[in-house]
């Protein structure tokens, strides 16, 4: 069975989870959960995360992270981020492993999702938050190399991830609602149009 989100570092081959295939203003980095950094109880909470329908169906795992819990019920994305399980590498670097027989490396992955989405990979990859509240995009709350701070997610941290996941949502629902409307516009719409 093939399986996405999951891969090697190219180097080494140590087993990861791609958390972030991409990330805001820096198309070239991914996030990746190294198994080996974690207990063997973490390791098949992930695993059962990446496996399950939610995981699958994710267009990023970390999605599918933020909804599920470790055994402890800690938030499995804010703990492996607190606890310094997420790191930052290049995605070249990144072998993705969706089965015994296939690698792909996740630079090449992410140019041809860009290419059938019609998009660039920094298009692909996202911009930043547009509200002067929400400065950075919700993935670089929980980005951990040696170039960023070590601090566990204060609650403003969170906060702003929040508000900038929540900004990024409506902008995509009210984009889809347009589409919708200039397909097929509702029947209370419609309505109205004839009444004039």
């Amino acid at each position: 069975m093939a399986l996405k989100h999951v891969g090697r570092i190219a180097s080494t081959r140590k087993k990861v989870g791609v958390a972030f295939r991409t990330l805001p203003g820096d198309a070239e980095s991914c996030l990746v959960v190294s198994t080996e950094s974690l207990s063997a109880d973490e390791h098949d909470a992930l695993m059962r995360c990446i496996e399950s329908n939610a995981g699958q169906s994710a267009e990023e795992l970390a999605d599918a992270m933020d909804r599920a819990t470790l055994p402890d019920g800690r938030n499995m994305l804010k703990a492996f981020h607190k606890f310094g399980k997420l790191s930052k590498q290049p995605t070249k670097n990144i072998e993705m492993t969706p089965d015994n027989k296939q690698v792909i490396n996740l630079a090449e992955l992410n140019q041809m999702i860009a290419d059938q989405k019609g998009v660039t990979i920094a298009e692909l990859a996202g911009g930043t938050a547009t509200t002067p509240e929400d400065t950075k995009p919700a993935e670089d709350v929980y980005i951990n190399d040696s170039a960023t701070t070590e601090s566990a997610l204060t609650d403003e941290d969170i906060a702003k991830g929040y508000r900038s996941q929540a900004n990024a949502l409506y902008k995509e629902a009210a984009e889809l609602r347009r589409k919708a409307e200039e397909l097929v516009p509702t029947k209370k719409r419609q309505k109205s149009e004839q009444a004039e």
